[in-house]
């Protein structure tokens, strides 16, 4: 899912049809803009979201995307279902099929949990976000069917064995909100991991929330199935 770059002489070789040695006197020339910059050396490395200008005319310029989703239950984080609506379904009815149709899921919620879903066509973004070594941490609300107890907080704390994956959890974060509701602070995402975390415990999950993501949390002024691109600031503090 990585973008693919390449070295600007190489581009500008490529989308003008000449060859390097005529490029580099272009950009000897003082003719080539970059994102608005000068260019002029010729190892400087583009992307697709590069903004490429050669006298005057624009080579390239396409727009990155970023959008908050307030995920419904009973929505897939998918792009295309057989069954169930999707979260493109729902972005659908905001955006554009041109925007939609380069869009991947940034963290999926499964089909029974609700709240934050992001979306771009950035996979330099989203990999930052969910690559482990980052550890972005990812707050949830769960409501329980039975109570919660302070033995809990040790055992998330600790992280849990799972023998099917030959794994152990990563430590997670637990509070208490009231006897049959918590918060949950992950810096990983396995498999239904919340689900199963409670289940050593046989307490089912009664419902789950996602309220954010890295220092991002979902808009409360998006009603579940809403959705809104995020703001420059939003897009820079979340990936850090």
């Amino acid at each position: 899912m990585a973008i693919s770059t390449k070295r600007i002489d190489r581009f500008i070789s490529e989308a003008c049809q000449v060859n390097r040695k005529s490029v580099r006197l272009m950009l000897a020339q003082k003719r080539v803009y970059v994102d608005g910059m000068l260019a002029s050396d010729i190892d400087q490395i583009v992307d697709k979201f590069s903004h490429i200008v050669l006298d005057g005319e624009v080579l390239q310029v396409n727009q990155a995307y970023y959008i908050m989703l307030n995920k419904p239950i009973g929505v897939v984080c998918a792009t295309k279902d057989d069954k169930h609506k999707t979260v493109i379904d729902l972005l659908g009815e905001q955006f554009e099929q041109e925007i939609t149709a380069n869009l991947h899921i940034v963290g999926r919620l499964d089909l029974n949990t609700s709240g934050l879903v992001l979306l771009t066509n950035d996979s330099r973004w989203s990999e930052r976000l969910t690559s482990p070594e980052h550890k972005v941490a990812k707050r949830y609300f769960v409501t329980l069917a039975n109570p919660v107890t302070a033995d809990y907080v040790d055992a998330f704390a600790g992280g849990m064995y799972f023998a099917f994956e030959k794994i152990t959890t990563q430590p997670a974060i637990l509070r208490i909100i009231s006897s049959h509701q918590a918060e949950v602070i992950l810096t990983e995402g396995r498999y239904h991991q919340i689900k199963r975390m409670f289940g050593r415990f046989r307490n089912p999950v009664v419902a789950l929330h996602r309220q954010s993501i890295g220092n991002l949390s979902l808009d409360e002024t998006l009603h579940s199935g809403e959705s809104r691109l995020l703001e420059t600031v939003e897009v820079k503090s979340i990936s850090g």
